[in-house]
């Protein structure tokens, strides 16, 4: 069961905040969304692979969101250089 589809724009919107707060970077509210949201799909394909199912409740996800969004970020500034 997933988190749906207002419910991911709210945790994709809070895991972008915290990665961008936690990066430094200054990303805006849509941003944060798209960050939170792919973040999560990317880090739970990674974890998916390597064994590990993160629990589809809102927690969980914000967590897999953040780190997931915090790693996009980081790849970005990777590639700028």
């Amino acid at each position: 069961m997933g988190l749906g589809f207002f419910v991911s724009i709210i945790i994709g919107g809070l895991a972008g905040w915290i990665a961008s707060r936690v990066m430094k970077a200054d990303t805006g509210l849509i941003l944060n969304i798209v960050l939170g949201i792919v973040g999560a799909m990317v880090m739970n394909f990674i974890l998916q692979r390597a064994g590990i199912y993160a629990e589809r409740a809102w927690l969980p996800q914000l967590l897999v969101g953040a780190l997931g969004a915090s790693a996009l970020i980081w790849t970005a500034r990777q590639l700028r250089r």
